[in-house]
């Protein structure tokens, strides 16, 4: 069996940066101001990313930059600057799909490595054997393979040529988000990380010959969302992720919040920890896909780990997510002598309401909202403004990176 592979998981923000490390990451990917696909997240100014640097190695993590748009003749000169200026912050690697970007990145990138995006759909082992001798550290596996299939580019490629697979978050209905529906639809360019997610919108069917006939296909009366993916699930695979040879395991969701990235991160890196202590007597703790469905997320799929997918891979009712829970508070301090904890309001907590605490090191746990007391000191009903500093007694300890969610009525 491998070493354990790396836990990677998104960084929309120097925020969720930070989360994903307390919780369990072991590198974290994030975009700049230019060069990224998702210009739907915050992104991170020079600034940020040397801050985010700096948090992430002072720990022993990795920060990777993605810059994987398809580039046009007007990004070139930009992209050698922002090579160099990254590279010398310390990023760790850089993450990119164009040829023409690959070779700019090698001519200017002195000390960091180059990893190939999904972006660029490498589905067998000879175009990875080709990004590996061209120069790149790591190829990002496009999502429509199988375990078998990845064992095998596995098995015909080089051993420290690692590879990376998407194992959590939303699906493309294209290759890999090689995908123009966007741009047609709504002038967003996907390949530019501009997507609106076009694939998931309210679909009739119209036929050639009869323009202005709107065809609905009953899956519910106001038509069908056909291109509609699940969301990708493979937390209950540790064996097989181990055995085909995977050297990073990474969660998608760049434009998700902390909330998300902390559950998430939390329900792999525990699965991942506990399979690799004892692989032999390894069993799957199922509280884990009731953790994941307690984020907001749509219904789960392997996606193509197993085969090809079938019918039931789409959601074909609503592209709406499921959000069952919502977060009330983050946790600014806790005071153990006292066992009283400084809070900021996210959403509403009423007297009386079970609250559940997520914590980054220990089990999370649940109980009852009580005595809470406004900045005065004055005992409240109800945490009623928007980013209210409150506090309350917590049964356990908690620390600064500990959330609070409740069930939603």
């Amino acid at each position: 069996m491998q070493k354990k592979p790396e836990l990677l998981s998104p960084a929309g923000s120097l925020s969720k940066l930070k989360t994903a490390i307390a919780y369990g990451a072991d590198a974290v990917y994030i975009g700049g101001d230019v060069f990224s696909l998702r210009v739907a997240a915050e992104n991170f100014s020079m600034q940020q990313i040397e801050e985010g640097i700096s948090f992430a190695h002072e720990r022993g993590k990795k920060v990777y930059v993605a810059a994987n748009v398809l580039a046009h003749n007007d990004d070139v000169d930009k992209f050698s600057g922002f090579i160099q200026d990254i590279d010398a912050l310390g990023v760790d690697a850089v993450i990119i799909s164009d040829l023409g970007m690959f070779s700019v990145a090698k001519q200017n990138a002195k000390n960091m490595d180059i990893h190939i995006s999904t972006q660029a759909n490498i589905t067998n082992y000879e175009t990875a054997n080709m990004w590996y001798a061209l120069g790149a550290k790591r190829v990002i596996l496009a999502r429509e393979l199988s375990f078998d299939e990845i064992r095998t580019i596995r098995e015909k490629t080089p051993p420290d040529l690692e590879l990376e697979m998407f194992v959590h978050g939303a699906m493309c209905i294209s290759y890999s988000g090689r995908c123009l529906l966007s741009n047609y639809l709504a002038d967003r360019d996907s390949n530019a990380g501009n997507c609106a997610q076009s694939c998931r919108w309210n679909y009739h069917l119209v036929e050639e010959k009869r323009p202005g006939e709107y065809m609905s296909i009953e899956e519910t009366e106001r038509g069908t969302f056909i291109f509609n993916s699940k969301d990708l699930c493979l937390i209950h695979h540790m064996k097989e992720l181990y055995d085909c040879g995977i050297s990073s395991l990474k969660i998608e969701g760049r434009v998700k919040n902390e909330y998300y990235v902390a559950v998430v991160t939390k329900a792999y890196r525990e699965e991942m920890d506990r399979y690799a202590k004892d692989p032999t007597s390894y069993q799957f703790d199922e509280k884990q896909v009731d953790e994941l469905t307690k984020v907001s997320h749509r219904l789960y799929t392997e996606g193509f780990s197993c085969g090809k997918p079938q019918a039931d891979a789409q959601v074909y009712g609503s592209s709406a997510y499921v959000r069952d829970y919502e977060v009330v508070a983050l946790v600014r301090s806790y005071d153990e002598g006292t066992k009283i904890a400084s809070l900021e309001q996210r959403n509403r907590i009423f007297d009386g309401d079970e609250i559940e605490f997520i914590n980054p090191d220990m089990p999370n746990f649940s109980q009852i909202a009580k005595d809470m007391k406004d900045e005065a000191g004055k005992i409240v009903e109800v945490t009623n403004h928007a980013a209210m500093q409150f506090t309350m007694p917590v049964d356990k300890p908690v620390g600064c990176f500990t959330i609070v969610r409740k069930k939603k009525a």
